[in-house]
């Protein structure tokens, strides 16, 4: 590199510093905002109207559409928004009933999972043996990494747990054998993958 180079770099990086100095507080002054109405408001006062539906869309929780259950109910789902089989952002609410978990697995992406009500029991093992789960309770906040195996569900005796699931679909599901390799799917419908748990 030539001498010229070298101070020619030199007087770029602190152009590019002294650019980059405002004066204090000057990036960061909020706005103005006139004074609240009614601050003395509580909630035992009448609501207001309903938000604009162009501005807030919203589904009260008593309206979700949960999937339908066949025989004994193990798990209920709602797709809050995309789907996980479609490319894209999805997020689906899991409602686990007691007694029901998943077999260890894996995805292929990373998933993000908040935990709304109830225990949810996780494990990290090949092995199903439900006494090597751990209890995620209501407002954790958990991170199932892509192509780590682990498994999830809720204990007996327990109350149902809804877990909050988001990610970016599609996603492919693989069993995972007590060895830690993958199991070979069965043939027949919905034997490649899945939403998985």
């Amino acid at each position: 590199m030539t001498p010229i180079t070298k101070v020619g770099l030199t007087a770029l990086a602190i152009a590019a510093g002294s650019a980059l100095v405002v004066p204090a507080g000057a990036q960061y002054a909020a706005p103005a905002r006139p004074p609240i109405a009614n601050p003395e408001t509580t909630v035992n006062d009448p609501p207001g109207p309903v938000p604009l539906a162009a501005n807030i869309p919203f589904t009260p929780y008593k309206d979700f559409k949960w999937s339908a259950c066949n025989g004994p109910c193990r798990n209920q789902t709602v797709n809050l928004w995309g789907n996980p089989n479609q490319p894209g952002p999805y997020g689906v609410l899991i409602k686990w009933y007691p007694g029901t978990f998943s077999a260890p697995h894996q995805h292929d992406k990373t998933r993000w999972i908040y935990v709304v009500e109830g225990t949810w029991w996780v494990s990290t093992s090949n092995v199903q043996d439900v006494k090597t789960t751990y209890p995620m309770r209501a407002g954790t906040f958990i991170v199932h990494e892509g192509g780590k195996t682990h498994w999830d569900g809720t204990r007996l005796g327990g109350e149902p747990a809804t877990i909050l699931l988001t990610g970016i679909g599609p996603v492919v599901t693989t069993q995972i054998g007590p060895d830690g390799n993958p199991l070979v799917p069965a043939p027949g419908p919905g034997a490649a993958g899945g939403r998985g748990n």
